[in-house]
């Protein structure tokens, strides 16, 4: 009679030797023959079975040299006492069939523990299955939902349609990007006053846009990335300039990447000087002729002409009018500045300094013209950058007598009140 595993307790599992060659058979006869009335006639084995307490007894034997050794296992729905008891009375049998033998019980196993740890470790795959299909489905429909977002926010800005953000008209500033993804990308992150070139072939309306804006373009890490920012540094005015990660496309990087990105663009005179950029052609001369502001590559020369004439030069130098007869560095604190200017060479930081010449705080080139906006009591700036008509208007606005840096940049309008020097004029 087999057991019902429904109603198995305990499983009781031994081990068998015999000195001789034994079958299962005479393992059963040996368990039955050797307990009978020694444990009265409540746990009678042959009783047990008949009413189902007990179920049947499994053997496994192996033969080798002469000698058998072997499993055993008995289920039963007995309490946990008179399971042991039963156990207990398999290791007095000495002999099986005609061999010396040992019974030695390895464990009784509470079936409902191996049973509950089964469930729970089947619950816990159910319970990632679910979870999984949980966050999938949510996913999707923060997805799908932010995705209608974008596609209902996207917009065609202009007589070329270019694929723009809500914010484009509205803003100030401006981030001018390759194509209709990388505007969905960024309109996922919130910025919204993006506007797309659609290719090398910059349309009429983002040039006009970057004229009145303040304008940053971000492109692709990659070949195709630097042929649509040299195109738009001929005929756009750009002010700042961001690339996405080596090999990595603006369309496809997480957000973290592209706040990165943008938090650290780079002036344009400063990105053209660094990696020896250069402009030729009507364009890249004449781009900024349609401002009247930005005019002056002819404002330029003669504002310069015009400051070489108030210096004296000389006589025997006509040729290098810009050669004068007094040290352009005349002053202790002008000193310190060579000092500072040279600590810093090839850092991209910037020391902001007081009235008296002292250090208020040295911060990253991108962050300068932010941290000038901020503050009041800055009167000389020295960094490591060149310095651009942006950075001059600022300056100017906020008191700053004096800027130091590695060059001068594309100035058109030099304000009287700043003091510009430059890494050659310690030289």
């Amino acid at each position: 009679m087999v057991i019902d595993p429904s109603t198995t307790k305990y499983l009781i599992k031994a081990k068998i030797k015999a000195d001789g060659i034994i079958e299962k058979s005479d393992v059963v006869g040996a368990i039955f023959g050797q307990t009978e009335g020694l444990l009265g006639d409540e746990l009678d084995l042959r009783e047990l079975q008949r009413s189902a307490r007990v179920g049947r007894i499994e053997v496994e034997l192996d033969s080798k040299n002469g000698k058998s050794d072997g499993v055993l296992t008995l289920p039963t729905s007995l309490d946990k006492v008179e399971t042991v008891i039963l156990a207990a009375a398999f290791e007095s049998i000495d002999r099986v069939g005609p061999c010396k033998a040992t019974i030695h019980v390895d464990e009784v196993e509470d079936v409902r523990v191996s049973r509950r740890k089964q469930v729970i470790e089947r619950a816990k795959v159910l319970l990632n299955e679910v979870m999984e299909k949980s966050k999938l489905d949510s996913e999707s429909i923060a997805e799908n939902v932010r995705q209608a977002v974008q596609v209902e926010e996207i917009t065609s800005y202009g007589h070329d349609h270019c694929p723009a953000g809500p914010n484009i008209n509205d803003s100030d500033a401006i981030v001018i990007v390759e194509g209709r993804r990388d505007v969905l990308n960024l309109l996922k992150y919130g910025i919204k006053n993006v506007i797309a070139v659609g290719g090398t072939n910059v349309p009429r309306t983002v040039i006009d846009l970057s004229k009145e804006k303040i304008t940053t373009v971000f492109v692709d890490g990659d070949r195709g990335g630097e042929l649509i920012l040299r195109e738009l540094l001929q005929v756009a005015d750009v002010d700042f300039i961001a690339r996405a990660p080596q090999t990595r496309e603006v369309e496809e990087i997480p957000q973290k990447l592209v706040m990165k990105s943008l938090k650290n663009k780079i002036p344009r005179e400063q990105y053209m000087d660094m990696y020896n950029i250069k402009i030729e052609g009507k364009n890249g001369e004449d781009k900024r002729q349609d401002n009247g502001e930005k005019q002056p590559q002819k404002m330029k020369k003669e504002f310069f002409s015009k400051k070489k004439e108030q210096q004296p030069i000389h006589k025997e130098e006509d040729s290098a009018p810009e050669v004068v007869e007094e040290p352009v560095i005349t002053t202790e604190k002008q000193k310190n500045y060579e000092t500072i200017l040279n600590e810093i060479s090839g850092s991209l930081k910037a020391v902001l300094l007081d009235g008296n010449g002292k250090e208020i705080r040295t911060i990253p080139v991108r962050e300068l013209t932010d941290e000038i906006k901020k503050g009041d009591n800055v009167s000389a700036i020295v960094f490591d950058g060149i310095v651009t008509q942006r950075l001059l208007d600022i300056a100017n606005n906020k008191n700053v007598k004096e800027i130091v840096g590695i060059k001068l940049g594309n100035v058109v309008k030099m304000p009287k009140a700043v003091k510009v020097l430059t890494k050659n004029d310690f030289q």
